[in-house]
């Protein structure tokens, strides 16, 4: 494949990706917060729950309606649970943490020039199981949205980072073995391995990563991207 698709595939990719990020407004609502254990983030407010509650202690949080339930770890045995209704001028932040899994396809690789070839733009198939940190924020307010009055208005904004294996393909011809491959050109076999940083649009997941690659076969000893990196784009579905 010549430069110029390649580069014109590039630009598409990355242009769903902003495009993906720009819905995120909308994708990045939800109608109700799960009960869990989160994280009041400490912020400068005169919000009266961050001043009676100490502003990034945890606590488990529910939700009913327009009020929150915040009942601390150290009162399970005598559970003292604070109120605290929501409201239109004030936001509440929480975040909440846990292990992410996910499944990833790697649209393209950008594999800087290397033995005399050029910046490379490789589309072949590749996949990857993503095992990271998620941090995700819920930012929480009311909302005038009805005729009869406010309602809960919930953003969730999620990010993580990680790492991630996987196995994907790639064009081997001599000009990148060094002149070793006894075959003109064929689609080999990769397995690689990474690091990646998210953003989960609640439909879906994109990031951005950064691995590098073992060509499996004969020709893998002289491959002139063996274990050199590479950066890419990650697409996904959240497992868990």
């Amino acid at each position: 494949m010549s430069n110029a698709p390649k580069l014109g595939l590039l630009l598409i990719c990355l242009a769903l990706a902003l495009g993906g990020l720009a819905g995120c407004a909308v994708i990045g609502n939800v109608g109700r917060l799960d009960d869990d254990h989160y994280r009041l983030v400490r912020r400068e407010s005169p919000d009266s729950l961050v001043a009676a509650l100490h502003a990034g202690r945890q606590f488990y949080v529910q939700q009913r309606a327009d009020t929150l339930l915040l009942t601390p770890p150290s009162s399970a045995d005598a559970p003292l649970t604070y109120r605290y209704r929501l409201q239109p001028n004030e936001r509440v932040l929480l975040l909440r943490r846990r292990l992410d899994l996910d499944v990833f396809t790697i649209p393209f690789k950008v594999r800087p020039p290397r033995g005399g070839v050029p910046v490379q733009l490789n589309t072949n198939f590749n996949a990857a199981i993503y095992v990271g940190r998620r941090l995700d924020f819920y930012s929480l307010r009311t909302k005038r949205s009805t005729p009869f009055g406010a309602t809960p208005h919930i953003r969730a904004t999620g990010i993580g980072y990680g790492a991630f294996v996987g196995a994907g393909s790639t064009i081997v011809n001599p000009d990148v073995t060094r002149q070793r491959a006894n075959i003109a050109e064929y689609e080999g076999l990769v397995l690689h391995g990474g690091l990646a940083a998210i953003y989960d649009a609640r439909a879906f997941n994109i990031g951005v990563a950064a691995g590098i690659d073992q060509l499996m076969g004969p020709d893998g000893p002289y491959w002139v991207y063996r274990h050199k990196p590479w950066f890419g784009v990650l697409f996904g579905l959240d497992l868990n």
